[in-house]
């Protein structure tokens, strides 16, 4: 197999919390803006906004695959940023819905199968939207999963596969790495499966999953990625 390692991706993820990876997320959505001519954002006082729809999984693939709804959070980003000689304020709101579901571990059971729908708006410049997620390396895609996880090692990329996202086809990318559950202190393999972001309407969607490898929650994952449904932000 082929160590998918980069430079920013050989830090652990003890230290990153799930409030700062997912600002990772925004803060380099926000960067990719800056260096465009934007003319929705380049002109007028008031500050351009971005926010995202939510994507969610129904609760007939929930019943199914054995995950439970955990929390939907709106995740907001604001900085300043310069385009075409102006300085705007540009504000990027985030969605993440997140589920879990128990494994036994050592004799005890823990939390530790974890899936997220991370929805984030596209961002119009001179009318082609742009994909925030798509700037992220593979490690900030994957910090955006394992929060739940100390001590991670490198990734190492695995198998993928294709699925439907929100009636598409989306390439999905299987990595391995070592971790410790958060509060067990003892190693094990986890298994992450990377999606493909989607478009839909006027947002994109990016699917993740974590899980202990000899949990084999492979198919579950599928299944909660084939169940995902989005609902936009009426006030785009």
């Amino acid at each position: 197999m082929r160590n998918e390692t980069t430079a920013d991706e050989t830090t652990g993820t003890d230290a990153l919390s799930r409030r700062r990876a997912l600002a990772v997320g925004g803060a380099v959505g926000l960067a990719s803006l800056a260096g465009c001519t934007a003319l929705d954002v380049a002109t007028g006082g008031e500050p351009a906004e971005f926010a995202a729809g939510t994507a969610t999984v129904g609760d007939a693939t929930l019943d199914e695959s054995g995950y439970e709804i955990n929390e939907v959070t709106d995740r907001p980003i604001s900085r300043e940023v310069e385009v075409a000689g102006q300085t705007r304020e540009v504000r990027v709101t985030n969605t993440v819905a997140e589920y879990d579901k128990a494994v036994e571990l050592f004799g005890e059971r823990y939390q530790a199968a974890v899936f997220a729908a991370v929805t984030t708006p596209q961002i119009q410049v001179l009318g082609q939207a742009l994909n925030p997620i798509a700037e992220m390396s593979t490690r900030e895609l994957a910090d955006l999963i394992l929060n739940r996880y100390e001590n991670v090692g490198d990734l190492e990329r695995g198998s993928e596969y294709t699925t439907t996202i929100l009636a598409a086809d989306a390439e999905v990318v299987v990595y391995t790495t070592e971790g410790e559950i958060e509060g067990t202190g003892a190693s094990t393999e986890l298994e992450l499966h990377i999606g493909e972001p989607v478009g839909v309407g006027d947002d994109f969607v990016l699917p993740l999953a974590a899980y202990p490898s000899g949990f084999s929650d492979g198919e579950n994952v599928r299944q909660m990625m084939n169940g995902i449904e989005h609902e936009p932000n009426e006030e785009n």
